[in-house]
């Protein structure tokens, strides 16, 4: 009777709770363990935590790497509680799933030891987060032409939810470039870049205006002074670039065949920090052979270990050894994680070739 009544009072603990053998065979899990982590027959700490990687392999403890061995492993050998801040991805419904959650492992003797997992909540947020990330690609720009020319582009986002936003299209015979970069990071960045996907006027033909009616949908949103977007835009015709920016201090780079040329046109960002701001435009004009690249902050200010900056002048060096926009994507992507492991900032850029 104590048996039975015990694994009730456990059942009824919101926490999630599962003991581990030395095998890595769970020998127990609660009711709230296996709404976290639905399972049918499965007997391996892998299999029932549904991972996504390394399940097959857990029967032989041949994991190398994983958060949840080395965590119970530690556990068990030194006796002593250890805890993790474990960062997982899982299968749910056969889609992979990247989740994080609070996990502490006790010793119970006996080769077993007890699995506490808190912050269960955040697993579920994790989950939405890869919806949102799901969602957030799915607005990337589809294609390799627009307008008739040819393009590449770059956009790898620090974290799940990206704030800068990479969009090519076309209007006409003329294709259109935008790259704008949003104040913060995660979710809220996220929602923003998704506003200003949607309040871009890809009708309008002049990127002076379009930047200018953006600002104005900007401004409805009553946002803090801390929240705002840096834009640089462009239409690319038959043998000009027609190009306006907001305060967007990231150079576009023109490489034709004499050099590369470095555009700036100071304006202020898409903010509540002005009234009725002005936005110019100006016109460069190509030839054909030539690239045209848009690029944010993120790769102007990526740092290395030793504190040095990529800056423009990285982007350019990358610039004059590529032949094409697309060798060009390739190239910047290769050289910023030579220079630097993992990013601190969103990563994007735009290349046509013209």
């Amino acid at each position: 009777m104590t048996g039975k009544y015990l694994k009730q009072i456990i059942d009824g603990v919101p926490t999630a709770v599962v003991v581990i053998d030395k095998n890595l065979k769970a020998v127990f899990s609660n009711v709230a363990f296996k709404n976290l982590f639905p399972f049918d027959k499965a007997n391996f700490l892998g299999e029932i935590t549904c991972c996504a990687h390394s399940s097959s392999r857990c029967n032989g403890g041949d994991c190398k790497g994983c958060q949840l061995k080395e965590a119970f492993t530690e556990a068990r050998l030194n006796k002593k509680e250890v805890n993790r801040r474990i960062f997982q991805k899982v299968i749910n419904g056969g889609v992979n799933h990247d989740v994080a959650y609070s996990l502490t492992v006790k010793p119970l003797g006996g080769a077993l030891c007890m699995g506490i997992i808190d912050d269960a909540f955040e697993l579920e947020i994790a989950q939405e987060l890869q919806t949102a990330k799901s969602i957030q690609q799915r607005l990337l720009p589809a294609g390799n032409w627009a307008g008739g020319k040819r393009y590449s582009y770059l956009y790898v986002p620090c974290r799940d939810i990206g704030g800068d936003l990479p969009d090519v299209f076309t209007v006409g015979n003329s294709a259109f470039g935008v790259i704008a970069d949003v104040s913060g990071k995660g979710i809220s960045a996220g929602m923003l870049s998704a506003f200003v996907k949607a309040a871009y006027d890809k009708t309008e033909l002049s990127p002076a205006k379009a930047i200018e009616n953006l600002n104005r949908k900007f401004a409805a949103l009553n946002l803090d002074e801390r929240n705002y977007v840096t834009v640089a835009s462009v239409r690319i015709d038959e043998d000009s670039i027609t190009y306006s920016m907001a305060g967007h201090n990231v150079p576009i780079l023109l490489k034709t065949g004499t050099g590369i040329t470095r555009v700036i046109l100071n304006s202020p960002p898409i903010s509540s920090w002005f009234e009725n701001p002005s936005y110019y435009e100006d016109v460069i004009h190509y030839k054909k052979g030539d690239i045209l690249v848009l690029l944010t902050d993120g790769v102007t200010e990526c740092k290395n270990a030793r504190g040095e900056m990529f800056g423009a002048e990285g982007a350019i060096k990358t610039l004059s050894v590529s032949r094409t926009a697309e060798e060009f994507i390739k190239n910047l992507e290769n050289n910023l994680k030579n220079f630097k492991s993992g990013f601190d900032d969103d990563i994007t850029a735009i290349a046509f070739d013209l």
